[in-house]
């Protein structure tokens, strides 16, 4: 005989205490350090370009092209790990993507030749990091949570956020100090870290502990046990491609999210810092304020996810995407070689919009496409990384070229203009979450 409790938990009548969490909140606490842990990398490129352009005399253009490879990666790879972790869990997935994560990190150490970098940072890192991407965090909400999920989804995204806060600074003082190659195991060290978390933790579904998600009767608003697809994981992850593919509004979302990722981690997470030291600020300062933009991304993507389960997501985007273009518009001008209040105000106001835009996206593709929601997220997700690894690219090959970043913070303050429209656009859900 079970009951239901007034946490939302499905339980046995019996011996187990009362007082026990709910196993969706141990979920949540695995998922939110693994996603820390991954994170870890996504600190080092900005701060790593130059120390590896005056060892190794690579271009920026050059390095910067090791991390599109990485963001291509890091976004296609995301919705065929979301069908593979209907088919293998989320903990085998998970663990083994750590492993490549401090894998990729760790052998840049022994490497001489750009190509290894590519295949370091660019690979092993990329297919890594893409099986923790934001459609790991679609698949946990969905599976864990019925009350709750808008708040869930912007906690677990702010863990990036608070990945950078947490080893942005130390890669920055590490390199500076000790070599690239320490920061680079440092790293590693971390992926590795998180790995037994995972374990302990994160569970498949709600059924492996005999439980329901959390705030859901028994049986309802969520999976509860797994599920084997007829089709193969790949094959699945195509299929509801080309099932989303019909929909204007799956091409809405991609449009808007591709600018989304081109206008955060493609531009600034990977050029800030060499922006700001081109204007004569130390790479120290510059990576503790880009640090401070992770500070101010966790309260606005967990705000995000609170206004998601309240307000119509599609203004959210054109909101958020409105206020981000118009701060990048005025960034060229605030740089100089210390930080003046203008920087300080750029950095609260773009932080507390980063990633925002997430919350309300997952929210729009689990309307609209049920229970592939995250798998269609997976897939939306690979755009906005196909926008970002186009950014990074662009902008290390302008600075190239031109000597400066102007050119492409413009462009971005430009194309966030376009993806409010784009959001706005996009027609109520055709089916209930």
């Amino acid at each position: 005989m079970v009951h239901l409790d007034d946490r939302g938990t499905t339980e046995p009548v019996g011996p187990r205490s009362p007082h026990r969490p709910h196993w969706a909140w141990l979920v949540l606490v695995a998922a939110f350090f693994a996603l820390v842990g991954a994170a870890g990398f996504r600190a080092a490129p900005s701060v790593l370009i130059d120390p590896l352009h005056a060892e190794f005399g690579w271009s920026r253009g050059t390095i910067s092209a090791a991390v599109s490879i990485n963001m291509l990666l890091y976004g296609l790879f995301s919705p065929f790990a979301a069908a593979l972790m209907e088919r293998l869990g989320m903990r085998r997935v998970v663990a083994t993507a750590l492993l490549l994560v401090a894998a990729g990190s760790g052998l840049t150490v022994f490497m001489s030749a750009s190509w290894q970098l590519m295949l370091c940072w660019g690979v092993l890192v990329g297919v890594g990091t893409g099986s923790m991407a934001l459609a790991f965090v679609a698949t946990v909400t969905s599976r864990w949570f019925v009350r709750h999920r808008g708040l869930v989804s912007g906690v677990l995204t702010a863990a990036g956020a608070a990945g950078q806060l947490v080893f942005l600074p130390l890669v920055a003082v590490l390199a500076t100090d000790h070599g690239w190659r320490t920061a680079s195991l440092a790293v590693s060290g971390a992926a590795l870290a998180v790995v037994p978390i995972v374990l302990l933790l994160l569970r498949d579904h709600p059924a492996d502990v005999g439980t329901t998600a959390y705030g859901a009767a028994h049986g309802e608003g969520a999976e509860a046990g797994p599920t084997v697809p007829a089709a193969g994981s790949a094959r699945r992850a195509m299929l509801v491609l080309a099932d989303a593919a019909r929909s204007p509004t799956f091409w809405l979302l991609a449009g808007g999210f591709a600018i989304c990722g081109a206008s955060t981690n493609g531009l600034i997470g990977t050029h800030f810092v060499p922006a700001a030291h081109d204007h004569g600020m130390p790479h120290t300062t510059a990576a503790s304020l880009l640090a401070l933009v992770g500070v101010f991304d966790i309260a606005g993507t967990v705000a995000s996810g609170w206004l998601t389960d309240r307000v119509d997501p599609r203004w959210l985007l054109g909101i958020y995407y409105t206020l981000r273009g118009a701060s990048l518009l005025l960034l060229p001008q605030l740089f100089a070689p210390t930080t003046e209040p203008p920087m300080w105000a750029f950095i609260v106001f773009y932080g507390l919009d980063w990633v925002a835009t997430v919350p309300p996206t997952v929210a729009l593709c689990r309307q609209w496409w049920g229970s592939t929601g995250p798998i269609v997220f997976g897939w939306v997700f690979a755009s906005h990384q196909v926008g970002a690894a186009l950014a990074a690219l662009g902008a290390g090959l302008a600075r190239d070229q031109l000597g400066s970043y102007d050119l492409a913070w413009y462009a971005a303050g430009g194309l966030c203009a376009l993806a409010a429209v784009m959001s706005l656009r996009i027609r109520r859900s055709r089916v209930c979450p």
